[in-house]
């Protein structure tokens, strides 16, 4: 389970068709992009995980995680967690490395992810979660595209300039789809990006004017009506309101951010994406917070086809896996599953509107390594050897030598605590889930 070695890819997978997502308005996406790690063990294993990107930002990132990573054990969750908060010191936000090891450990075990956190094999019901902000008769078209799909939920997407514009998409879309669909509404206020085109930004009046038009007209949901950090103000929404209101997807990070928000009653439904929010195990825990304050959980999954496969891992072994329906990521022609899963051997494709979840250990992801190389970049490999060369060019041989001595003891004391617990039969893995 020794961790040995660990590649990053450049990933860019080409857009069948211009996408304008709302989060970004005037951004005229053509690619989706992000990051992609493998981690490899001493024993040949090999865990997938995937960070969203912009562009190669991250191009940094190898020279800090083989010092932080190599060595330690992929199993050993606890001390895995504490090394990414530590890079989170240095301004690294990496969360979404640690699914790669969770992979490793399903391989190892030979069960899927959602079975390591109790979940059983079967289907997951799903809603088609549109990407753009449109005018209501195309919209309209859209929502009865998706119901002759299958589906049974759509999402909507707002932030016009004015609210009567973003009322009336919602009241109208309802009035021609009927009522037997069920629709929510993401108006991305939590994360507004404003970098290319200017985009309203919400204040509480906006957005309860907004939320009991939304409720008047039949909807299910409102996500995001306020800044993700606005606290008091998402409380007092949610108070004032009768619809649902659902957020936490992304930029707030890990339990005790949650904490603070179930503690205030911000939210009816949470939606913390593991990639975001700080890995498997955090989001395990703020779910069964969530569970124990009476509110209820579904992930935010918009990032890539290895990001929807460790949110469907969670949401699959949660206790809302029934009562509550997943994300998918769907708006073509420009957002669709070729561009979105393009690296994969097999897209996660929706049949009417439910996803089979899969049988494989781990992650259920399979790369093909042709289309990798078609659409990565691979710009970084860290080994032990390549970690110790750099150190030495840089430090010089004595300090080099004092640095990884003292590295090396501390990992064989931790090997041989972990070996200690195994005896003693207990489980690092599930031990590092507990609240």
């Amino acid at each position: 389970m020794r961790i040995t070695r660990i590649d990053l890819w450049h990933v860019s997978i080409p857009l069948p068709d211009i996408f304008w997502p709302s989060w970004i308005p005037g951004f005229p996406q053509t690619e989706n992009r992000f990051t992609l790690a493998r981690v490899t063990t001493a024993s040949g294993l090999q865990g997938w995980t995937a960070g969203a990107a912009l562009g190669r930002e991250r191009e940094g990132l190898g020279s800090l995680l083989g010092p932080y990573l190599l060595g330690e054990r992929a199993d050993d969750i606890p001390s895995i967690r504490q090394r990414i908060r530590e890079m989170g010191y240095l301004g690294m936000r990496v969360g979404w490395l640690e699914p790669a090891c969770w992979d490793v450990v399903g391989k190892a075990r030979g069960k899927p992810v959602y079975e390591l956190l109790g979940g059983q094999p079967g289907k997951v019901r799903l809603y088609a979660s549109t990407g753009e902000v449109k005018q209501a008769p195309e919209r309209i078209r859209e929502v009865e595209a998706r119901l002759a799909e299958g589906f049974t939920a759509v999402k909507l997407r707002v932030h016009a300039a004015t609210l009567a514009e973003d009322v009336a998409q919602v009241r109208d879309t309802r009035r021609a789809v009927g009522d037997a669909v069920v629709l929510g509404v993401d108006a991305n206020q939590a994360w507004r990006v404003a970098v290319v085109a200017d985009a309203p930004c919400w204040d509480l009046p906006r957005a309860r004017a907004f939320c009991d038009a939304a409720h008047q007209a039949g909807l299910a949901w409102v996500e995001e009506p306020l800044p993700m950090d606005d606290y008091d103000a998402l409380a007092a929404l949610r108070e004032a309101t009768e619809i649902d209101v659902a957020g936490g997807e992304l930029n707030n990070q890990g339990l005790p951010e949650f904490r603070v928000m179930l503690e205030k009653r911000c939210y009816d439904v949470y939606q913390p994406d593991a990639v975001f929010t700080g890995g498997i195990a955090d989001t395990w825990r703020i779910i069964q917070r969530v569970k124990e304050a009476g509110a209820r959980y579904t992930p935010h999954t918009w990032t890539n086809g290895v990001g929807f496969a460790i949110n469907l891992q969670l949401h699959a072994a949660s206790p809302f896996r029934q009562d509550t329906l997943l994300e998918y990521p769907y708006n073509p022609p420009g957002w669709t599953p070729e561009g979105r899963d393009g690296i994969l051997q097999a897209c996660w494709t929706h049949d009417r509107g439910t996803l089979e979840l899969p049988t494989a250990p781990g992650l259920g992801v399979l790369v093909d390594e042709r289309r990798l190389r078609r659409f990565g970049h691979h710009f970084f490999t860290a080994t032990r050897a390549r970690v110790a060369v750099r150190t030495v060019l840089d430090k010089g041989i004595r300090i080099a030598r004092l640095a990884g001595d003292t590295r090396d003891a501390r990992l064989r004391a931790r090997h041989e605590e972990l070996e200690s617990m195994a005896r003693a039969g207990r489980d690092v893995v599930i031990e590092a889930l507990s609240p």
